[in-house]
């Protein structure tokens, strides 16, 4: 059973209400249809029963819920709540209703916020910002978080390194130029995502051009100190840096570059330095390697909102609400 096969049957274990707010594009109908199919998780599509009739082609989303935020009974109780959560950055009651009958990803995200749905899955058509802002501003983190991150989960075919090709890749889609501080919470909050995820223990590589002092540079540096306050916050967590990529995963190589090391050579979870190696790195292992890339999946909010990236397939959608669903049974 592959990976992303083993997530979905965990999320049939205990059915997660997941909200699709993209309904102009037919990418979002052909994922419903399958995830309706396969029966591990509700779906919720936004939008008017005319912009779904013109959009959904042939797909048949018998099962779904549609829900018209002009028509929604629901929908003047999540104008008060925003402007309630909003009222201090000038939000007003007219501003929130224009928001909430505009937006849909604002209005899938108070849906989540008020426990109609569970998690948010948006992204095929929005950018990170328009995804991830609502959230932000709506949700916010999660108690004990310091910080929201993202990452990819990466299934590797054919790949003898990591959990057999499985790993987590940080952050590779929101923090641009994350401190020592921001890239040791990044690393924590990683290696909870990648245990909850595959059951297994995350072994963790603060990433670099250097490893051990092979280098000098202040880039450098903030990794080496990113590692030191990542092992001094958790001293359980199997982290090691800083590492080049190959003495983070290739066995001979940790040996060689990293002698001693717990976590060189067998590393599943690859913290980024910044996020131009994060957001290349990712992209690179999807293209030539043939891995399949699921998110840029968000860790640290008070609920499951996932983003996609606008080059992904109805299968990059299926793949994704099952993983905001058992991300949902977690922080449930």
């Amino acid at each position: 059973m592959s990976f992303i096969e083993q997530i979905k049957a965990r999320a049939k274990q205990d059915i997660k209400t997941i909200v699709l707010p993209e309904s102009e594009d037919i990418r979002t109908y052909k994922a419903a249809e399958q995830i309706l199919k396969e029966g591990f998780a509700k779906v919720i599509i936004i939008g008017s029963e005319e912009e779904i009739a013109a959009n959904k082609q042939d797909t048949d989303i018998t099962g779904a819920i549609i829900v018209d935020p002009a028509k929604c009974d629901k929908t003047p109780a999540y104008i008060d709540k925003l402007v309630e959560l909003r009222q201090k950055k000038g939000m007003t009651v007219e501003k929130a209703t224009e928001l909430l009958l505009k937006s849909y990803t604002y209005y899938g995200v108070m849906m989540v916020k008020m426990g109609d749905a569970d998690g948010m899955v948006s992204g095929a058509c929005h950018s990170t910002a328009d995804t991830l802002r609502p959230s932000l501003q709506i949700l916010k983190t999660a108690p004990g978080t310091k910080l929201v991150s993202s990452f990819f989960l990466m299934n590797v075919p054919d790949c003898e390194f990591g959990n057999h090709g499985t790993f987590v890749f940080s952050d590779c889609g929101l923090n641009q130029n994350p401190t020592a501080e921001e890239l040791a919470a990044i690393a924590k909050s990683s290696a909870d995502s990648y245990r909850s995820l595959t059951g297994d223990e995350p072994k963790v590589a603060m990433l670099s051009y250097s490893s051990f002092g092979s280098a000098k540079h202040d880039d450098v540096t903030k990794v080496q100190e990113a590692t030191r306050i990542a092992k001094e916050e958790n001293p359980d967590l199997a982290l090691d840096g800083e590492l080049q990529l190959d003495a983070a995963i290739v066995p001979s190589v940790g040996e060689f570059k990293a002698p001693g090391s717990k976590v060189a050579g067998h590393a599943n979870t690859l913290i980024f330095p910044n996020l131009d190696a994060g957001n290349i790195g990712y992209k690179l292992v999807q293209r030539l390697a043939k891995a399949e890339a699921y998110g840029p999946m968000t860790q640290g909010l008070a609920a499951p909102v996932n983003d996609l990236s606008r080059g992904c397939f109805a299968e990059d959608i299926v793949g994704v609400v099952a993983i905001t669903a058992v991300q949902a049974q977690m922080q449930g």
